[in-house]
């Protein structure tokens, strides 16, 4: 079962529905509990990185989240904001801490060409893999995704997965061990995000195997 994680920030319903269209068990599930029973997290998320922290502590879910993926090695998957969890804090309204489990920091997008490239960065960009990721398996080389984010995580080299161009380099998806962020959105890129979703679901199943 994959558990899809509601703290009252995440946009459930097209996630869950591009879940099911892919083939997999998936749960909402919104106690610390019901994460106990899950084989792989993902937690999605639109919003302000301060709010959405603070909803998850709330919820219990920040412990929650550090046993079963960082102890017990469940393989995580956050969408939009729930990548930028990952990091050590962001800078967004003032620092607030993440979860620290990728090095790195969330940081305002800053294009070099702010009237070509406005912010936030939304709509559909193709993005550059810097290496080879289970997400991206039998995924065309330079395939287009769909971004909304005013924010972006600085991650360290040995974490990103990939990048896009939007005025300035911009991280795409990062991976480490079993974690994994991507900035822009499965569940509204068609075929392209669907495949992710899929291969994120076989990573899952095959860490269990």
């Amino acid at each position: 079962m994959i558990a899809l994680v509601d703290y009252g920030m995440g946009n459930l319903r097209s996630v869950r529905n591009a879940l099911k269209a892919v083939g997999a068990e998936v749960q909402v599930v919104d106690s610390p509990e019901e994460l106990g029973e899950a084989r792989g997290i993902i937690v999605p998320g639109v919003g302000a990185f301060a709010d959405g922290m603070a909803n998850l502590r709330k919820a219990g879910m920040v412990e929650a989240l550090k046993e079963q993926v960082m102890e017990m090695k469940k393989p995580y998957l956050g969408i939009c904001l729930g990548m930028q969890f990952l990091a050590e804090l962001s800078l967004e309204g003032g620092e607030t801490p993440g979860l620290h489990f990728v090095p790195g920091r969330v940081e305002r997008l800053s294009p070099d060409d702010k009237e070509r490239y406005k912010v936030p960065h939304m709509g559909w960009n193709d993005i550059q893999l810097r290496r080879s990721c289970p997400l991206f398996r039998d995924i065309e080389e330079r395939p287009v995704f769909y971004f909304v984010h005013g924010f972006h995580f600085q991650a360290q080299s040995d974490s990103i997965a990939a990048t896009c161009w939007h005025g300035q380099d911009v991280v795409a998806a990062v991976w480490k061990d079993s974690l994994f962020g991507v900035q822009f959105h499965p569940e509204k890129s068609q075929g392209m995000g669907l495949k992710v979703l899929e291969n994120f679901c076989t990573f899952v199943e095959r860490s269990h195997a």
